[in-house]
Formats: C-alpha cells, sequence, structure tokens
C-alpha cells in the first residue's frame, strides 16, 4: 500500500507538471498517468476475466482437456499403409466423354495431344489420366509398377470403346515403367514415351505417396523417399518434359498435383514431410511458371483435398473415427471423389485456361477456407 500512494503522489506531480507546460505549448495535451497496472492485485479481483481463464495449454484452463483438442495432430494416429502387392486397385470410372450431345467450348478439347501421367495406373492418377483421354489425348501412363499400368492402358481403352461405339479412331493408350526419384530411370521413360508417341504436349505428375507418423519417430530414410517421389519425381519429370518442348520449340502446359496439406496442417493424424513435400510442389510449379513463360510453357498446380480413392476407402474402413472428423471439417460435408479432378486437370492442360500459369487450384470442398 506503501508503494502504491508513492506512486500515486509521483504521477499527481508529474501530471501537474504537465499541466503547467501545456500553457506555454498550446497543441501539447496532457493525459494523467494511470496507476491501476501498477497497484491492481488479481488476486483479489472479484470479477476473472474469462477470456484470460479461457486457455489452449490444457490440462490447466478452463476447459479441460478439450482445450485445442480438435485443431492437434495426435501422435497416436498411426496408418500403415500397405504394400505395393496389397494396395487396392482404383476402379475404371463411368467416363462421359467422347460423342456427346451438350454444347460445350472447343477450347476445352485435347485433340491431337500427347498427355504423360505419372502414377497414372491406380488412385487419382489413373482417373485424371481417364478424363484426359475422354477429353481426345492420346496418353502415356507411367509408373512404378508396369504391369498394372499396361493394365489400366487396357481398362481405359476398353472403356471409352464402350461410351463411343463406332467411333472409327481409338486412342493411342501406352504404358511405360519409371522410378520417378531416380533421373536416370526417368530419362529413360521419356525416350520410351516419345519413341511411341513422337512427342509430350502435356505432364501431369501425379506419382506421389504419404505417410502418417509423428515427426521424431519418423525414419530418416523413410522422409528421403516420401521427399523423392512426391519433389524429386516432379522436378525430374518436369525439366525433362520442358526440355522437349523447348527443342521442339512447341508450346506445352503443366499440372503438378500437390494437395491441400501444402497450404494447411491436417488433423489429427501427423504427417509433417508429406505436408512440407506438397509445399514444395506447389511453389515449384509456381518458380518454374515464371521461368518457363517465355517458352509458351504454362505450368499450374491442383492440390486436391481428400478423395474416396481406392485406397482411402480402405483406409477409412479401418478407421471410421478418422472419416467423421475429416468430414466435420469440410465446408461441404463429405469428401470428394476423383472423378471430381478431370474436369480441373483437363480445364489447365487445354486451351481453355490458356492465360492462366503458376495458379493452384484447391479442389478440396472448402477445407483450406475455414
Amino acid at each position: 500500500m506503501i508503494a502504491c500512494s508513492i506512486a500515486r503522489g509521483a504521477s499527481r506531480r508529474i501530471c501537474v507538471h504537465l499541466a503547467r507546460s501545456s500553457k506555454a505549448t498550446p497543441n501539447f495535451l496532457a493525459r494523467p498517468l494511470s496507476s491501476t497496472a501498477l497497484c491492481a492485485n488479481k488476486k483479489h479481483d472479484p470479477k476473472p476475466d474469462p477470456n484470460e481463464a479461457a486457455t489452449t495449454n490444457a490440462p490447466s484452463g478452463a476447459l479441460g482437456d478439450h482445450e485445442g483438442k480438435f485443431a492437434r495432430t495426435d501422435k497416436t494416429v498411426q496408418i500403415h499403409y500397405p504394400s505395393d502387392r496389397e494396395m487396392p486397385r482404383q476402379p475404371v470410372v463411368q467416363g462421359r466423354g467422347g460423342m456427346h450431345f451438350k454444347r460445350t467450348l472447343a477450347s476445352f478439347s485435347l485433340e491431337n495431344k500427347v498427355s504423360m501421367v505419372t502414377g497414372g495406373a491406380r488412385g487419382l492418377g489413373l482417373v485424371m489420366a481417364q478424363g484426359l483421354v475422354a477429353s481426345g489425348s492420346d496418353l502415356a501412363i507411367v509408373d512404378l509398377n508396369k504391369a498394372e499400368a499396361e493394365e489400366a492402358a487396357a481398362k481405359l481403352i476398353e472403356q471409352f470403346g464402350k461410351e463411343n461405339p463406332g467411333i472409327e479412331k481409338m486412342p493411342n493408350v501406352t504404358a511405360h515403367y519409371a522410378d520417378v526419384a531416380n533421373p536416370v530411370s526417368v530419362n529413360e521413360a521419356l525416350a520410351d514415351v516419345l519413341a511411341k508417341h513422337t512427342k509430350i504436349d502435356h505432364l501431369v505428375t501425379s506419382a506421389g505417396f504419404t505417410e502418417n507418423f509423428d515427426a521424431i519417430h519418423y525414419p530418416f530414410e523413410r522422409m528421403q523417399k516420401l521427399w523423392g517421389v512426391n519433389v524429386d519425381g516432379t522436378y525430374l519429370f518436369a525439366t525433362g518434359v520442358a526440355k522437349h518442348l523447348m527443342e521442339r520449340k512447341a508450346p506445352g502446359s503443366m499440372v503438378m498435383i500437390g494437395s491441400m496439406s501444402g497450404s494447411i496442417v491436417n488433423v489429427p493424424q501427423p504427417q509433417a514431410p508429406y505436408n512440407a513435400a506438397k509445399a514444395a510442389v506447389r511453389h515449384l510449379a509456381s518458380s518454374l511458371a515464371v521461368e518457363w513463360a517465355g517458352h509458351d510453357i504454362r505450368v499450374n498446380c491442383i492440390s486436391p483435398g481428400y478423395m474416396l480413392t481406392a485406397l482411402t476407402r480402405k483406409i477409412l474402413d479401418e478407421n471410421p473415427q478418422l472419416r467423421d472428423k475429416w468430414i466435420s471439417l469440410i465446408p461441404v460435408g463429405k469428401m470428394g471423389t476423383p472423378e471430381d479432378l478431370m474436369g480441373a486437370v483437363t480445364f489447365l492442360l487445354s486451351d481453355a485456361s490458356k492465360y492462366i500459369t503458376g495458379a493452384d487450384l484447391r479442389v478440396d470442398g472448402g477445407y483450406t477456407l475455414t
């Protein structure tokens, strides 16, 4: 109390001095100093601030063990992905391409073009590849599993024939092997594609994978592999195709498949290396878009949200609580399907987007907006 009295006395003397000084300086506005902050004793405050009491520093705050719970990763969430041989197959979907009677812009057509899709034997890559074939493009499927790529190519041709009975010219769909993180293997794959198609106009880099483990316990060699496939593979194929286009002096377009995880942090599953890798893919697309703009090569990125691929369905069947958590965070209230990417990838590769480069198109049901 003595300290408070001294402080108040000093404050009054300062204010009197300032008030007298203000007479000589009309534009100066004197304001008394407050002693409240110096003397307030929060222990005896009869009305504690509820906003200060509420904290995300569980468990000491007002909201108990729920504080921050739904905005954090949970290291107990560990998703073990099946081996390559046990990986569920992505079915070829019911397409709507080919001969139809709905009017649309001719600029969306990929007629007389050759598109290459890495990781195109399964998952999102396979369905996007089907969308390109339906839009008129010839196709080269590049995958680590060539046998599965060959099977996928046969199914795409079969499905296209069913949807376009009596068509005179079938699309040329081929399968090729590549370890996307290996420069030698990438160059061999590019040479193989050119031997079968003579040119490459479009590239979709869909090869990639994720793993869900907390960062501290994530083995370094596995992180290197993840980065190798997601980042190195994207870079190697992009630069290889760009070199081919420059040598031809031909325009081209590329779509790099990123993820909403490159812009936000997913919860509750921990996946820091994957998130960082997809952020790298997104910015790589922007950087190459600027670097190659003078060569008439466009580079864009698609960032999907949660998509119901065959693999995702298997994981969520085994972890229904994870499914409910994910859906609760999506504004549209449901997960996407691989078919939702068909129009997006066709748009960004085609002349319908000829003035768009360096863009990141998020196909996530609004997830990243909240």
